[in-house]
């Protein structure tokens, strides 16, 4: 389980310098974020229960904070 989070900041640091790439520094910023999380968690040998309740609250974050920003902050397109 441990490779797994290794995995997923692997690709988050690639979406992160794409985001860089592409003048996206505040997606950059909050993904290279993520990439040092998945990286300090997948070299910390926790239990593989640990690492299903780390990821469950994860989840459990960012469908509130995705849920919160598009209910109450993103403007609709049609402006």
């Amino acid at each position: 389980m441990d490779r797994m989070f290794r995995m997923m900041g692997f690709w988050t640091a690639i979406f992160a310098v794409l985001f860089f790439v592409g003048d996206m520094f505040s997606m950059a910023i909050l993904f290279f974020a993520q990439t040092a999380g998945f990286l300090t968690l997948g070299y910390m040998k926790l239990t593989e229960r640990m690492y299903i309740y780390v990821f469950g609250a994860y989840l459990t974050v960012f469908f509130v904070g995705f849920t919160f920003y598009t209910t109450f902050i993103m403007e609709p397109g049609w402006h």
